[in-house]
């Protein structure tokens, strides 16, 4: 499960900032507002001030609900078209798109398709990377509904349509996907646990997963902890031996093991391995009362 932190440890960003709008001065926007102004690569600390922000957690692969929470938050049109209707809003999403459900690579290709146009109205998605997210990257399919398996095979047969242009099949599989998939039930295609097609669906998700993958490569492009004006997003829970180890530092190492493909770097400990790292952090969901006195002042050494 995801969760917001609020943290008040410093936090500040580098010095080089870069702006999500083409202009070319830190000028108001129509109504008022400054632009969205983005620090580090991955992104990590966001300038949005005044800006309306939504978080929205974990979506595990069921598109239909995700495009109901999105259409709660008032950022997704209701008509079917996966239009941005958020305007100047900054949207969040705090990780585990990935497992228990069928529709991963589309919820990711309709996130970057709404930060596409966000952008162009003074807005922004960004999302932060979950520990199944890592969990993938890593090769542990253990939690990966079949579904999910037979659409791993179908995005790359339709990435290969597209002759291996990424942006073009990735940012328009939400729309492909369900065209096949309503094609299949025509057809009754395959059964949930075909015995034939699923080896190969694990191939296709180990393609796209693993580091230095396609997919990989573009959960890279987030972060695992994001700083939007004064509130830190991250999925699990930030502690204070994370913000001293520095969380650029960190998203940046995340990132550079996902891109890579050649064994190296090592898996990030600090931010995806062990109970107390950035995404398997439960600590702030936990109940006092079964808190060890060590766990207590991590917890009370965050607000202080």
């Amino acid at each position: 499960m995801a969760f917001l932190s609020l943290n008040s440890l410093p936090l500040q960003p580098p010095s080089q900032p870069r702006k999500l709008t083409e202009t070319s001065s830190f000028s108001p926007l129509s109504n008022g507002l400054k632009p969205i102004v983005v620090y580090g690569n991955p992104p990590t600390f966001v300038s949005a001030p005044g800006h309306r922000i939504i978080a929205v957690g974990d979506l595990h692969g069921d598109l239909s609900k995700a495009r109901c929470a999105l259409e709660m938050a008032g950022v997704l049109s209701t008509d079917g078209r996966d239009l941005w209707t958020g305007e100047e809003t900054v949207l969040i999403q705090l990780g585990d798109i990935l497992d228990r459900g069928r529709d991963e690579i589309a919820i990711l290709s309709l996130l970057r398709s709404l930060d596409i146009q966000a952008k162009a109205k003074g807005g922004a998605v960004f999302q932060v990377n979950g520990n199944h997210e890592t969990m993938n990257v890593e090769g542990d399919f253990r939690y990966v509904d079949s579904g999910a398996f037979d659409e791993c095979l179908d995005f790359l047969e339709y990435l290969n349509d597209c002759e291996h242009d990424w942006e073009e099949a990735f940012i328009s599989w939400v729309g492909v996907s369900e065209r096949l998939k309503g094609q299949k039930m025509s057809q009754n295609h395959w059964g949930p646990w075909n015995l034939v097609k699923r080896p190969q669906g694990v191939i296709a998700r180990s393609t796209l997963l693993r580091p230095g993958g396609p997919l990989a490569r573009e959960l890279a492009r987030h972060a695992v902890v994001l700083k939007v004006d004064d509130w830190v997003f991250c999925h699990g829970g930030l502690l204070p031996h994370h913000v001293a180890y520095g969380i650029e530092r960190m998203n940046r190492e995340v990132s550079n093991w996902m891109r890579s493909g050649d064994g190296s770097p090592q898996i990030p400990f600090k931010a995806t391995r062990g109970y107390d790292s950035v995404v398997w952090n439960r600590l702030y969901s936990r109940d006092i009362s079964d808190l060890d006195g060590h766990q207590i002042n991590q917890a009370n050494s965050s607000y202080s």
